[in-house]
Formats: structure tokens, sequence, C-alpha cells
């Protein structure tokens, strides 16, 4: 299976002490994603877990993926930017 490599990191603010987590493929998103999120259940946190998904699959492109894990991080105020 493929891991849906990002053309640039997604860095992103977890644990209790916000420690950076630079998050570089889909793979590394579903991960984070089918944790312990903030978020979980939303549109856009379901979204992103399927585009994820899909990209690792090869089904669609990993940017897309990227885009959307982009989305549910924002929405879940984990994003750093």
């Amino acid at each position: 299976m493929n891991q849906g490599w990002f053309s640039r990191p997604v860095p992103v603010s977890i644990g209790i002490a916000g420690a950076t987590r630079n998050i570089l493929s889909a793979q590394q998103a579903v991960e984070l994603l089918s944790g312990d999120w903030r978020d979980a259940g939303s549109l856009q946190h379901s979204s992103a877990l399927r585009a994820c998904r899909r990209a690792m699959s090869g089904d669609v492109p990993a940017e897309a993926a990227r885009e959307a894990f982009v989305g549910a991080a924002r929405e879940a105020h984990i994003l750093v930017e």
C-alpha cells in the first residue's frame, strides 16, 4: 500500500504540551485522525480520513488528501500556521 507522501509537511500541535509534529504522508494523517481526535466524527474529520485512505490506495492524489487533512486540523485547532 502507498503511503501517499505529501509535497510538504503539515505541522500540527499534539499532546498536552502541544508539541509540533510534521505530518508527511496520508498514512501518518490516518494514524493521527484514527486516534484521539478532538472533532472526531465531524464532516471535515470524516472527509479527511476518507481522502487519506483513498490516497493510500492510489484512488486520489496525495495533495487532495493533504488539503482535506489541513481542513480537519484547522477545524480541530491543531494546525500550526
